[in-house]
């Protein structure tokens, strides 16, 4: 929408509520789908002529303003739009996928706020649970993205056997393992992590990662890490890793 986004500063409002939207090919109302109108109208108790962001995830925000307050199928007329840059320093974290499917949404919901831009989960030798409702866990993902009120969305991946991955070939800078075995280990807060740089780190299972995936791992180009001195569990771990490549 040329020229909008000339007098975007009158009207980008990051104290407004967002909403997620999954296309926008540049008209000047939107009508959304049936849970987002319904969480306007009739949770959020909106009405005609208050505004709202929307975001596609992918790093624009439209300034909206309520025309049509409907529950059902809300519509909204587009003012300005903003679109922000990605971050330069790009984390993807693998993490295998947990017995207990809370904490694993738990982990995606903080890695979300934290900012991340890809998330893999992993199926590895001790992974006791494999199944993944993709549909459900990205809109933990999405939710979370509109409540830290951020435009990017990441890209959450399918589960994929850690073999395949580690094999594959990533654009990634620097490639880690997080893992409890003896051994040499860099602490991964004494690594220089450079604020423009690709990051991929893999957390293991209960129980973690065995000797054969650790070995396979550095086999092909990984380097082993520790999170500290504590034993962290699975999700923990993921946050920790994600906190220390995101903000150092």
């Amino acid at each position: 929408m040329p020229g909008l986004t000339r007098h975007l500063h009158y009207y980008i409002d990051m104290a407004l509520p967002f909403f997620y939207i999954n296309s926008f090919n540049g008209e000047e109302f939107i009508t959304l789908d049936e849970d987002t109108s319904r969480h306007i109208v009739q949770v959020l108790r909106m009405d005609a002529g208050e505004q709202l962001n929307l975001t596609d995830g992918k790093g624009t925000i439209w300034a909206s303003e309520i025309s049509e307050p409907h529950k059902k199928n809300c519509q909204v007329k587009v003012i300005s739009s903003s679109y922000k840059d990605p971050a330069l320093r790009n984390v993807t974290i693998a993490i295998s996928l947990l017995k207990n499917t809370n904490r694993f949404e738990w982990f995606l919901e903080k890695a979300t706020e934290i900012g991340i831009s890809e998330i893999i989960p992993l199926i590895c030798e001790r992974t006791e649970k494999e199944k993944f409702r993709w549909d459900r866990m990205n809109t933990i993902c999405i939710s979370a993205m509109l409540q830290s009120q951020q435009c990017w969305l990441p890209v959450l991946h399918e589960p994929i056997q850690f073999g395949d991955l580690v094999m594959r070939q990533f654009d990634t800078t620097e490639r880690f393992i997080a893992h409890c075995e003896e051994g040499d280990k860099k602490p991964l807060p004494h690594i220089q992590i450079t604020k423009s740089s690709n990051h991929l780190i893999v957390i293991g299972p209960e129980g973690d990662f065995t000797k054969e995936e650790i070995d396979l791992a550095l086999q092909n180009n990984f380097s082993p890490v520790s999170l500290g001195e504590n034993r962290l569990r699975t999700e923990t771990a993921g946050v920790v890793a994600a906190t220390l490549l995101m903000y150092r």
